[in-house]
């Protein structure tokens, strides 16, 4: 079974292919919803995994950095994880499986599981290009997840944690989550493996109504053998705000997209993100960004750590609209390597149709300030914590703009975890 006519397919794509078969009786879901998994399959059998002739993973050759997938192990589930902030309301999925969801008013919790079967779920397994093998592998394994409804109006003083733990084996879960007209809430999007081989994939559709305010946390601690590729969409309705916390701190190889369309005139997006990348990790943020209308508004601003031969990836693309006047889009990147053999790639690209517009973009690479570092050293404190102190304070600017001091905390206390092992 070819996967690119002319080429052998690599293992990677031949067990995905492959595999298929043998997997497809315990997927949920039969008429549009098989079909949907066929086509999904299919197209990734014609065109294999990405290369990077492939403009959007030319920074990540997925074909030749996935080696190898491992098989799916049933024993490989966990309860749900305490709480990253206590009080948190927690649904959980653990191993491709949807275990236990909170029962709260106006919000309404299904497995998507049982959308899969009664094909309810059809619209959620579209793909969105030829280059979209997230999609596609997702598309055609997914088992269940969580699809979240949130009622017009409702304000959440505490957030809601979903959790998605893969120990191994593998797992393929999406969250299709709908926040009604002016829907206050912060959801916490916690990604979590063991130290075993682990491959998975995790698709976030979410919509934004009229005046929503949602502020969104991608929390990602992954073994040092895994592999996720996620992605995450969203659309904004009118005067709508969503805030988007990306945080990668841990995995082998990790390909987190966001795809968000401003849609409604006055709506808001704001990108945080911060990469933690050590040892010999590979780690892909990548982003597109559509200003349809105008009078909308947008600022991305990614701070990167890499040390030891990891290497990262940032891509990000504005694209604005011949309508979209008035839009204010900004975008930064900035990277601190402490290493030699470290290496990180940032591509910031802006598409502007319109004329009235404010927009711009930058990115900087650089090492530790050498008079910092003699400041802090002169006033007795050893190198290394000079060091670790001089890092932190570089990625704590973006994660101290959130407003809840419990979420604060809890990931600075992932930075300080991170430091310990890798400064």
């Amino acid at each position: 079974m070819n996967v690119h006519t002319g080429r052998q397919p690599t293992p990677a794509e031949s067990t995905l292919v492959d595999g298929f078969v043998d997997r497809m009786g315990e997927l949920p879901g039969d008429g549009e919803i098989a079909s949907a998994r066929d086509n999904a399959i299919e197209a990734l059998k014609t065109q294999g995994l990405p290369s990077r002739r492939v403009e959007a993973w030319h920074y990540t050759d997925l074909r030749t950095l996935l080696r190898g997938i491992p098989a799916f192990d049933e024993t490989g589930g966990t309860n749900a994880l305490p709480a990253i902030i206590p009080g948190s309301a927690i649904a959980t999925v653990s191993n491709g499986v949807a275990l236990t969801s909170p029962h709260l008013e106006g919000i309404e919790f299904t497995k998507l599981k049982e959308k899969l079967a009664d094909g309810s779920a059809i619209r959620q397994l579209a793909i969105r290009g030829g280059d979209d093998a997230i999609g596609q592998i997702n598309a055609a394994y997914v088992s269940d997840g969580w699809a979240v409804t949130f009622a017009d109006g409702v304000e959440l003083e505490t957030p809601v944690e979903l959790q998605n733990a893969q120990l191994r084996g593998q797992g393929h879960v999406r969250f299709p989550v709908k926040f009604g007209k002016g829907v206050k809430a912060t959801i916490i999007e916690r990604q979590t493996g063991g130290e075993g081989e682990g491959f998975s994939t995790s698709v976030s559709n979410v919509t934004i109504a009229d005046d929503a305010r949602i502020t969104w946390i991608i929390l990602r601690e992954q073994g040092v053998q895994a592999t996720q590729l996620a992605q995450f969409t969203a659309t904004l309705g009118t005067n709508a705000r969503l805030t988007l916390y990306v945080v990668n701190a841990g995995g082998k190889l990790i390909r987190q997209e966001v795809h968000v369309l401003a849609k409604g005139e006055g709506s808001d997006f704001q990108l945080r993100g911060v990469n933690l990348l050590g040892g010999e990790s590979h780690t892909d943020v990548t982003m597109t960004l559509g200003h349809l209308v105008e009078n909308t508004t947008s600022v991305q601003v990614i701070r990167n750590v890499v040390t030891d031969r990891a290497r990262g990836v940032f891509q990000g693309q504005i694209k604005v609209n011949r309508i979209a006047q008035k839009t204010d889009a900004r975008m930064a990147c900035n990277t601190l390597l402490l290493s030699d053999e470290g290496e990180f790639d940032a591509k910031p690209e802006l598409e502007i149709f319109a004329d009235d517009v404010a927009c711009g973009h930058g990115a900087t690479v650089a090492e530790i300030d050498d008079n910092h570092l003699f400041y802090l050293r002169a006033r007795g404190i050893p190198e290394n914590e000079a060091r670790g102190l001089l890092i932190k304070a570089f990625v704590a600017e973006i994660v101290e703009e959130l407003e809840n001091e419990p979420l604060v905390e809890a990931l600075e206390a992932i930075l300080d975890k991170w430091l310990a092992a890798h400064v």
